[in-house]
């Protein structure tokens, strides 16, 4: 089956024209605005109109990065790759139970994350397998064996995932479950690409013995249609939060709670979408099962690209960036005013997975429509990030001299981490929830799916492609997506440091590398008490009849929350919310009950142990400890530091020195 690269027919690109113009769309284009750049691909009919013509030459903000991109050609080793694969392994053998066919220590919309990751990191592994041989192993067999163990598991959490319970949780829960069954189909016609390119068998006859030897598909493809019903079905879900009542349109968080347009709800509903357009095969299930197994042909229906572009344009026109150039956290309506039905009580809280969903949506954008606009939208987002990590690309070092730090000190916060290692604010003082464990992890997910090189346009009869931009625009790409491996190796070599002898990543990358601190939410360095900052995500909702009628408690609070007046070291505690998370509190030595296996026998839980040994001195081991969303993070990290090794070892190949 051949691997599927962007089409785009002439009926979608009369649709993108029409949403384009369209002024029910979005939120009105700010006045002076640039023109986005003409498409590389068209209708011969419909020639693009009203755009800038000229591609971009570089997708850098500093000259001297590119110039250091060019030269980044140092030897590039398996050790990312090995790294990226120990994180896999100690994720799936001390967090994932087969028998329950999830992740039990995470909640619905974490493990539908880690779902979504352990997909990605198969597709690293399944690509890097096909490649490169280990120890002096060829052996084809040996490799589908190694990657087909892992993906039991991704099936076994299909069945473990608690779908009737997400159908009921707030809108962002809901668009993880799409994206993470999106991401499975996307393995899935890889790998087989890679290792059954076979023609495939006749459906319309029992196939003997030997043509089923010789032609049948790789068993994963059995699964696209039920992960693809249950993307579907969830898409259909999501649609529901978006609303044109207020603030001229946008997703909404949570029904349950006053109207709040959050960036991470729309760039999922942006990214999901686009990622349905692409990918997703059809689904005429009206049952749980579908009987076909003819592999992944993306539809390419209409909607799902309607609904990215139309989420995009609400998104970049209703304000929802800061002067640093990132993603804040959203918006109320004011409802003190009689009448008002605009977005004028923004939320200035900034966290790190805001930064990152939308790269995919970016990316599946630039694949639909062929615009550039879409990429450089992302690698000026990449480029914000770099920097409020404490990272000058132009140097490509830490913005702080860190050889001169002392112990016990730290360097300064510079609004997303400190001495170019990504952090955020809860992480230093081990006071993140467990939504906050996991929120570093999804950026650099998103990272890798965005910085993947350009495929070649694939159009149907009676469109044109402007090879000579598609070259620009790839080189451009590429060049900037290198000039970021080294901030990427900072940030893994840093984290590799934060794992304990069991392998397992701690909350608080920095932590090797500031040695003899272990700060306190008074003493992090990070400014609080700032005007409009609510970190409700780690903290809960204020009581200020902002977010909810009543005590919004009652309807929401964040999963293992970490109290605010809380500074000393967290254990975990007690039994269960009846939201199924353990919560955190502060004792003297008392831990959690221990969990018994279901044959039983007791199951060791590495993130109670670790939680529980807050004394150990390691500033990891406080709060909720090493968990499956830390361990998840860590993951996603190594595998982007290997995809980006990667790149730059294809560039040595091609002489690019």
């Amino acid at each position: 089956m051949a691997r599927l690269t962007p089409r785009l027919s002439a009926g979608c690109l009369a649709l993108l024209a029409l949403a384009s113009s369209s002024t029910t769309l979005a939120a009105a284009t700010p006045p002076n605005a640039p023109k986005s750049y003409c498409p590389i691909f068209y209708s011969e009919s419909r020639p693009p109109s009203d755009c800038e013509a000229k591609q971009p030459a570089t997708f850098l903000q500093t000259p001297q990065s590119a110039k250091r991109a060019s030269v980044n050609t140092e030897k590039i080793k398996n050790e990312p790759l090995e790294a990226a694969f120990e994180a896999l392994t100690v994720m799936q053998h001390d967090f994932f139970v087969p028998d329950q066919g999830t992740w039990p220590a995470a909640i619905d919309w974490t493990a539908a994350v880690m779902e979504t990751m352990l997909s990605g990191a198969l597709t690293s592994l399944s690509q890097a397998l096909a490649a490169l041989d280990f120890g002096g192993n060829s052996d084809k067999g040996a490799k589908r064996n190694l990657i087909d163990t892992f993906f039991t598991q991704l099936v076994a959490s299909y069945f473990g995932q608690d779908d009737v319970a997400i159908r009921h949780q707030a809108f962002d829960d809901i668009l993880w479950v799409v994206l993470g069954w999106v991401d499975a189909m996307k393995f899935i016609d890889i790998h087989t690409e890679l290792f059954y390119p076979r023609p495939g068998l006749n459906e319309s006859a029992t196939p003997g013995l030997g043509d089923a030897l010789q032609n049948g598909p790789w068993h994963g493809q059995f699964w696209i249609p039920s992960f693809a019903h249950r993307a579907r079905i969830f898409w259909d879900l999501a649609s529901k939060g978006w609303d044109t009542q207020l603030c001229g349109g946008g997703m909404n968080w949570n029904p349950r709670l006053e109207p709040y347009k959050n960036a991470i709800t729309n760039e999922l509903w942006i990214s999901a979408s686009i990622q349905m357009y692409l990918w997703f095969p059809g689904d005429n299930n009206t049952t749980p099962w579908i009987n076909s197994v003819s592999g992944v042909k993306a539809t390419r229906e209409p909607k799902y690209l309607a609904a990215a572009i139309e989420g995009y344009k609400w998104l970049t026109g209703v304000n929802m960036t800061n002067e640093a150039g990132l993603y804040v956290d959203g918006y109320h309506v004011d409802r003190s005013k009689p009448g008002n039905t605009n977005c004028d009580q923004r939320s200035e809280a900034v966290f790190t997975y805001n930064q990152g969903v939308l790269l995919t949506g970016q990316r599946g954008l630039w694949a639909a429509t062929g615009s550039a606009t879409y990429l450089e939208d992302g690698h000026r987002l990449i480029q914000a990030v770099i920097k409020a990590s404490g990272w000058d690309l132009a140097s490509d070092k830490p913005v702080d001299d860190l050889s001169n730090l002392p112990p016990g000190y730290l360097p300064p916060w510079r609004g997303l981490g400190r001495g170019g290692i990504m952090e955020d604010r809860c992480d230093a003082s081990a006071t993140c929830s467990q939504d906050g464990q996991t929120f570093k992890g999804i950026f650099f997910h998103h990272f890798v799916a965005f910085c993947q090189h350009l495929d070649p346009a694939d159009v149907q009869q009676g469109m044109t492609v402007n090879v000579q931009a598609y070259e620009r625009i790839k080189t451009a790409h590429g060049s900037a997506c290198q000039a970021y491996s080294k901030w990427v190796e900072h940030n893994a070599k840093a984290a590799l440091l934060s794992r304990d002898r069991e392998g397992r990543f701690g909350t608080w990358w920095g932590a090797g590398i500031f040695q003899g601190v272990t700060p306190t939410m008074e003493t992090d360095g990070i400014p609080d008490n700032e005007p409009n900052v609510t970190d409700y995500r780690n903290y809960g909702l204020p009581h200020d009849g902002v977010w909810a009628n009543g005590n919004p408690d009652k309807v929401w609070a964040p999963n293992g929350e970490a109290k605010r007046n809380q500074t000393r070291s967290y254990v975990l505690v007690g039994g269960q919310e009846q939201s199924g998370q353990q919560v955190l509190d502060h004792s003297n030595g008392q831990g959690p009950r221990e969990d018994a296996d279901v044959d039983g026998t007791e199951r060791r839980d590495p993130a109670a142990a670790t939680a529980a040994a807050g004394t150990s001195g390691d500033p990891n081991d406080r709060g909720r400890g090493r968990t499956p969303e830390t361990q998840n993070g860590g993951m996603a990290l190594m595998r982007a530091w290997w995809e980006l090794s990667k790149g730059t070892r294809e560039q040595q190949r091609a002489g690019r020195r």
